[in-house]
């Protein structure tokens, strides 16, 4: 018996004669309703036409999670009077309660992109309702473009809601609309109850979050808030955390309190998901949960939150090649999500365990996952809907260019698309396993190796990352599995026997069983084998210490390796010569990555696993200041073997030579004064006359090191060549010789100018203005001073004592010895009798001598 009396309590019923109308005109709209509304249950009902209202159609909803989908549709059985299977089904990975009376079928978006793939069409579904959109994760992003794609191309008819508590409604509009117009934006107002905001900042400092970690002050923090809201508030309390590890942690710390406490996250077992959505038994509860419980699902009973202020995310740091999930500040829109958790049937309080200062410095909202996330399930997806580069795609958010070109070179070396980007059929097989592409890979050619069933196990436990209680040693965790009787160990085997059906019977590979044992091979050697197909970059060979390098180019260290401590204390890693790592993340500055998750490796299987990263060759470069050159062998940035190479090739050492210049600079060179001279020289025409003179600084000379340098640089072998090289030679080959602009250099740029006793004096150009020093007495009858640059720049005279030492700076003589000198002469004179001062220098005779050798002539 369907519940009508909870039906018609639910505030969405405003909204549906708006949705309807826009479903049966325009045929897509944007539904805005708060939490609590009954938008997730109500509304699917209602289009399907199972409350009374309007024909029957089969509508399909999409939620992002597999806990919500399950929840969601058994929220709408009991609603009919029905339990999930009937009127109403679901569809998650693995598990499926749907039959042949089902009219609304609640999916999760990993499994709408799979029937797209399969059924474009989607055959026999009338109405598509996207939940949850405003989370913008990569799944629902993807099936709303595909969707709008099969609408504009092979069904107008099909209907489509994108639905939301908090979103962009003008955004969704626009991309829903067509022929220019947006979509109706159709609005429910919630029934919300006010709520009490106490901040509850830690007492003490907490170091930031980085990669997984927590500073466990601040978990220790969260745990007392807790016991701090149920002594000052009644209810029960919601408390919001970013994983299961930090959920169970404080589930620790509760020990003793007056309460129940449960944990809600996406590994619970479905009991434990079913009791707390159920609402209590008048036992007061606390409920630890992910972001999972913002608005995908509601918990009776809550009046109380307590908001951590953190949120994992996925991350993908491409430069080192790891993708992992990151633990973040949650934004301000995930904030008042969590929040409205406690006002949703009576007035509560939100305890937020930050300083409220810095709640205005929080991001506004949460990152689309297309920005952030790692893009290779992405961009297969894309290629195999036949838009190789997604540029046909109706998006939010284009996907940045550099990680998907990033994405498409892992789908091209890992054979799911060929050059073009389009995908393969091996692509296309790789696309409907419901897995990463890496380990779609991973189980393929794994099971052509050591049989489907081992390959299978070894994949689930990578598309799941097991509990940190099952260690760092991936092989040692398969066998806690096998024998495991928690709630992880019973989703691996769910997962293991899908994959085993997926995959089929594979073509058994070179020196492998398809069906079996994998030729004899330990679990230890599959482990390391499957982990290595998966990420074959992340292939690792050890260096000392706990360190590893891998193929990436990543240093990469296990956990507990450092200063004061054994590397890898306590894991069956730490004497491995070779790892294949699974899971790794990076903590902020440091410079290696950590290890999380890894197998034990050999050299041979490393090689095979990551054959497309071997290379054999000439590799001449410049190391420890001089041109090595050799025949090296390696696993990308994992140097196997080197012998030295007697004959390296021209071009070969040329590159070395120049890549010597810029890492050392253009000191290698011989720079003799005359040659800094002539820079000097150069620079300064560039700075004051420009174009056709050259600039030659540093930077400048490198970039066009070829040019100047080129005929030295084919004759050099070694370090001491380059110091033979006479760099003014060179550098004259930049002067504008082709305009004939060289032959004025002379001119412009005198090296020396003749004063009047006779002398040529060096000009120095090093300065901001050329300076010319001499000494006083030979510039007696001189009225103007110099310039250069065709005249248009004075040089600066620096006048000199007899004994050379500065006397006066002027760039006017003329004025010089009219007001300067007589000061001058009345300070030296005395103290060099013996050279003329002469009362007017400006008529007297220039000399570079003493009086008394002027009067002998």
């Amino acid at each position: 018996m369907i519940r009508r009396d909870v039906l018609a309590q639910l505030p969405v019923n405003t909204a549906l004669p708006a949705l309807r109308a826009a479903l049966d005109g325009p045929g897509a709209a944007v539904l805005c309703a708060p939490p609590g509304t009954g938008k997730t249950t109500l509304v699917p009902l209602d289009l399907a036409g199972l409350t009374g209202a309007g024909p029957v159609r089969r509508v399909l909803v999409a939620e992002p999670r597999r806990i919500a989908a399950r929840a969601a549709a058994r929220r709408m059985a009991w609603l009919l009077g029905e339990k999930a299977g009937e009127r109403v089904g679901f569809t998650v990975r693995g598990e499926r309660r749907a039959g042949p009376r089902t009219v609304v079928e609640v999916v999760t978006t990993g499994v709408l992109l799979q029937r797209l793939q399969r059924d474009p069409e989607l055959a026999g579904v009338d109405v598509v309702v996207l939940d949850e959109c405003h989370e913008r994760h990569l799944d629902a992003d993807t099936s709303a473009a595909f969707l709008l794609d099969v609408r504009e191309t092979l069904r107008p008819e099909l209907g489509l809601v994108a639905a939301s508590a908090t979103t962009d409604a003008e955004g969704w509009a626009r991309l829903l609309g067509a022929g220019g117009r947006a979509a109706p934006v159709v609005e429910a107002a919630g029934v919300s109850h006010a709520v009490e905001v106490v901040w509850a900042p830690p007492v003490r400092p907490v170091r930031p979050s980085h990669g997984m970690r927590v500073d466990p002050a601040l978990l220790t923090h969260v745990a007392e808030v807790v016991r701090r809201a149920l002594g000052e508030q009644g209810g029960d309390v919601l408390c919001f955390l970013p994983g299961v590890g930090e959920i169970g942690r404080v589930a620790g710390q509760l020990a003793g309190v007056d309460a129940e406490v449960l944990q809600v996250h996406g590994r619970a077992p479905a009991e434990v998901q079913d009791a707390v959505l159920a609402g209590g038994d008048g036992v007061r509860r606390v409920v630890l949960a992910t972001s999972v419980a913002e608005s995908s699902l509601t918990v009776p009973g809550v009046r109380v939150v307590v908001d951590s202020g953190l949120a994992r995310v996925p991350r993908t740091d491409h430069a080192r090649g790891l993708s992992a999930l990151a633990t973040v500040r949650a934004s301000r829109a995930s904030s008042r999500q969590r929040a409205g958790r406690a006002g949703r049937e009576a007035p509560g309080v939100v305890y937020r365990c930050w300083a409220e200062g810095e709640d205005g410095r929080l991001p506004a909202f949460p990152d689309p996952e297309i920005r952030v996330a790692d893009l290779t399930a992405f961009a297969l997806q894309a290629a195999c809907w036949g838009d190789p580069g997604a540029g046909g795609l109706a998006l939010l958010d284009a996907p940045p260019a550099g990680a998907l070109a990033a994405a498409r070179e892992v789908l091209a070396a890992i054979g799911a698309v060929d050059a073009e980007g389009r995908a393969t059929d091996r692509g296309v097989r790789m696309a409907r396993l419901g897995l990463h592409p890496r380990l779609a890979r991973a189980l393929l050619d794994g099971a052509a190796e050591v049989g489907v069933r081992r390959a299978a196990e070894v994949v689930a436990l990578l598309s799941e990352e097991p509990p940190r209680a099952y260690g760092d040693d991936l092989a040692a965790a398969w066998r806690t599995a096998r024998r495991g009787g928690d709630g992880y160990a019973a989703r691996w085997r769910q997962e293991a026997r899908r994959l085993v059906s997926a995959a089929g019977e594979p073509r058994a590979g070179a020196g492998g069983s398809a069906s079996g044992d994998g030729g004899g091979r330990s679990d230890d050697a599959v482990a390391g084998f499957v982990a290595a197909l998966a990420f074959p970059e992340r292939v690792a060979r050890a260096r000392g210490a706990g360190g590893f390098l891998m193929a990436s180019g990543t240093g990469a260290e296990l956990a507990g390796a450092g200063p004061g401590s054994r590397a890898g204390d306590g894991s069956g890693l730490r004497d491995a010569r070779w790892l294949a790592v699974a899971v790794a993340d990076r903590p902020v500055a440091a410079v290696s990555a950590r290890v999380r998750l890894a197998a034990v490796l050999d050299e041979e299987t490393a090689c095979a696993a990551a054959g497309a990263l071997y290379s054999s060759g000439e590799e001449v470069g410049w190391s420890g200041g001089d041109v090595v050159a050799r025949r090296v062998t390696r696993l990308g940035a994992i140097e196997l073997a080197s012998r030295p190479l007697a004959s390296p090739g021209a071009e070969l050492l040329r590159e070395a030579v120049v890549a010597g210049l810029r890492q050392e600079g253009l000191g290698l060179l011989r720079w003799s004064a005359g040659a800094v001279s002539l820079r000097q020289r150069m620079a300064f025409l560039h700075r004051e006359l420009g174009a056709p003179w050259p600039e030659v600084s540093d930077a400048a000379l490198l970039e066009r090191v070829e040019e100047w340098l080129g005929a030295e640089l084919g004759r050099a072998r070694r370090r001491a060549d380059l110091e033979r090289i006479d760099a003014g030679q060179a550098l004259a080959r930049l002067l504008p010789w082709a305009s004939g602009d060289a032959a004025r250099f002379d001119e412009l740029a005198p090296e020396r100018i003749e004063v009047p006793s006779g002398s040529r004096v060096r000009v120095d150009y090093g300065g901001e203005q050329p300076v010319l020093a001499v000494k006083l007495q030979e510039l007696f009858g001189r009225q103007a001073s110099p310039r250069v640059a065709g005249g248009r720049v004075p040089v600066l005279v620096h006048l000199l004592s007899p004994a050379g030492r500065p006397a006066a700076v002027t760039a006017d003589l003329a004025s010089f010895w009219r007001e300067g000198y007589r000061s001058v002469r009345a300070e030296l004179r005395g103290r060099y009798p013996k050279h003329p001062w002469p009362e007017d220098p400006s008529t007297a005779e220039p000399t570079r001598h003493t009086t008394a050798r002027l009067k002998r002539g």
